[in-house]
C-alpha cells in the first residue's frame, strides 16, 4: 500500500475479495483510483505493490496485480459516477487533456460537485491508453468504458480541440473557475545527430502503424517502455526488429517485464550501441561501455571512439524520451485558477503516477475555489 503512488487500499480490498463481496472491492479500488482497470496491467509492478510486498523476504510476494485485474475489470462494467460532495458545487472547470490524469481527474471533480468541461485534441478520450499503449497490450474496450461512464453522468467533451490553436489558455482561465491542464508529455525528443530526417518517430508510429511501410528489418532506439510498444507493434507488422540501447539491460527504464515479452515476441537487442549518424538505408553506431569512477560515484556510460559501424535497416524507429510543451509549462504559471498534473506536470511516468498527480492538483484546486 505504502509502494503504491496512489495508496491502494490493498488490505482492505484483500479482506472483501476473500469474503466474495466483489462489487464492494471493486468499488472501493474505483473510487480510490479511477483508472485501476487499467494500472492493474500496465503498471510497474515490480516497482511498486509486487516488488514492495512484505512476503519479498521469502521470495513469494504476493501478485496483487493480478487479484486488482480480476476485481476492476468487473467492476468497470457497472460503474458509475455518483456527486459524493458538494465541495465544488457551482464551480465550472475545464480539463485539458483526456488521457489517464485527465479522465481521473474529471471524474473525481464530478463526484466533488464541479461541473466538468473535459477538452481534447484527439477525436476521443483516452490520450496514451487509446493513442499510444498497442491493443495487444491495453484492449480499447477500457478507454470505450471510460468514455461511457463520463457520458452517462452528463460530463461535456469537446475532442478535436487544440490548446494554444482552437483555444487559448487565456480564454480557459477567464471562462471557468479553474483549469487543469493534462496534455501529457508529446514531445519526442531528439537524437541530435547528422541524417535524423531519415528517422521516425515512436509516438507517432504509435498512434497509427499502418499508416508506415517499415519494410523488411526496423531497429528502434531506445529502452524505455515506448521503446517495447514500438518494436512489439513493429514485429506484429512482419519487421524482422531490433532495440538498440547505449547502456545495458539492467539500465532500462522500461518494465523489465515488458522487455521480457518483448524478446518473447521475436524482438532482438543490441546493448552498449549508441547512434552517430542516420543513413537512408542504415544507421552508424558507435560502441559504449560503463566506466566506473576511481572515487566509487555513479556509473557513467562512455561512447568508445574508433568503433564506428554501419548496420543496414529500412527503418530507424526513435523512441528515447518524450518532454511536455515548457512553452506552456510557463504561461501556466501566469495564471492563479490553472493547474496541471499528469506527464504535463512531470514528464514521461506511469500511468499510476499521472493518476495520483491528478489528485494532487485537484487537493490544491480546492484551496481557491
Amino acid at each position: 500500500m505504502e509502494g503504491c503512488p496512489v495508496h491502494t487500499p490493498i488490505p482492505e480490498c484483500m479482506l472483501l475479495y476473500r469474503q466474495d463481496r466483489l462489487d464492494e472491492a471493486g468499488e472501493l479500488l474505483f473510487r480510490n483510483n479511477p483508472m485501476t482497470a487499467v494500472t492493474s496491467q500496465v503498471c510497474d509492478w515490480k516497482k511498486f505493490c509486487y516488488g514492495h510486498c512484505v512476503l519479498n523476504v521469502k521470495q513469494m510476494p504476493v501478485k496483487w496485480y493480478e487479484i486488482e485485474q480480476e476485481i476492476s475489470g468487473r467492476y468497470l462494467e457497472k460503474a458509475r459516477l455518483e456527486r459524493r460532495s458538494r465541495e465544488l458545487e457551482g464551480r465550472r472547470i475545464a480539463v485539458v487533456g483526456a488521457g489517464p490524469a485527465g479522465l481521473s481527474a474529471a471524474m473525481w471533480l464530478y463526484e466533488a460537485g464541479a461541473q466538468v468541461v473535459l477538452y481534447d485534441a484527439n477525436a476521443r478520450m483516452g490520450g496514451v491508453l487509446r493513442y499510444g499503449i498497442p491493443a495487444f497490450r491495453l484492449d480499447k474496450k477500457y478507454c470505450d468504458a471510460y468514455e461511457k461512464i463520463l457520458a452517462d453522468a452528463g460530463v461535456e467533451f469537446r475532442g478535436g480541440v487544440v490548446l494554444g490553436q482552437d483555444v487559448s489558455l487565456k480564454e480557459l482561465s477567464a471562462s471557468y473557475d479553474a483549469v487543469l491542464i493534462a496534455t501529457g508529455a508529446e514531445e519526442p525528443a531528439t537524437l541530435s545527430i547528422p541524417g535524423e530526417e531519415h528517422s521516425v518517430q515512436a509516438l507517432p508510429f504509435l498512434k497509427n502503424p499502418s499508416a508506415y511501410k517499415l519494410g523488411k528489418k526496423v531497429i528502434v532506439i531506445g529502452g524505455g517502455n515506448v521503446a517495447m510498444d514500438a518494436c512489439r507493434t513493429a514485429v506484429r507488422q512482419g519487421a524482422e526488429t531490433w532495440v538498440y540501447y547505449r547502456k545495458t539491460f539492467e539500465n532500462m527504464p522500461a518494465n523489465p517485464l515488458e522487455v521480457e515479452e518483448a524478446k518473447a515476441d521475436g524482438v532482438r537487442f543490441k546493448v552498449f550501441q549508441a547512434p552517430v549518424e542516420v543513413k537512408e538505408n542504415g544507421v552508424v553506431f558507435r560502441d559504449c561501455e560503463n566506466v566506473v569512477p576511481e572515487d566509487g560515484g555513479r556509473v557513467v556510460t562512455r561512447i568508445i571512439e574508433g568503433t564506428d559501424h554501419f548496420v543496414e535497416c529500412d527503418t530507424l524507429l526513435v523512441a528515447i524520451s518524450e518532454k511536455p510543451d515548457t512553452e506552456l509549462q510557463e504561461a501556466a504559471k501566469g495564471f492563479k485558477n490553472v493547474f496541471s498534473a499528469g506527464d504535463f506536470l512531470t514528464g514521461p511516468a506511469t500511468v499510476v503516477q499521472a493518476v495520483a498527480s491528478a489528485r494532487e492538483a485537484i487537493d490544491n484546486m480546492k484551496t481557491i475555489l
